[in-house]
């Protein structure tokens, strides 16, 4: 494991393999404030600060709106975990919505990315 990059809200460790990553996950369980991305070995840990949640929540809440105001359907699945084993890939967005595949996944509460949008 090499460490690049160090600040008081983010942290930054190369050469983790799959398996960290997900034991990772694992011991950090779903109440944790930190979010993690993890791109083919590199695995970004990071804990927001009050200025990066109030731009997220500001955005989300235009995304909201505008999409109301359109009469656009969506679905909002807030900073679920999104992960791929064979892209060695996992991301944790602050909010993430979907549009064009809506229909698709509403009322959905599990995923499999090989088959889901």
């Amino acid at each position: 494991m090499l460490l690049t990059e160090r600040r008081a809200d983010r942290v930054i460790l190369h050469n983790i393999s799959w398996q960290q990553f997900e034991s990772l996950l694992a011991d950090l369980s779903e109440s944790r404030a930190a979010r993690v991305a993890y791109d083919d070995g590199t695995l970004e840990i990071m804990t927001p600060l009050p200025e990066h949640e109030y731009y997220k929540e500001t955005l989300s809440d235009a995304i909201k709106n505008i999409s109301e105001t359109l009469e656009q359907d969506y679905e909002s699945l807030g900073s679920t975990t999104w992960k791929r084993e064979l892209k060695r890939a996992g991301v944790e967005p602050d909010n993430c919505f979907y549009f064009q595949n809506e229909p698709k996944v509403r009322g959905k509460l599990e995923f499999d990315l090989n088959q889901d949008p």
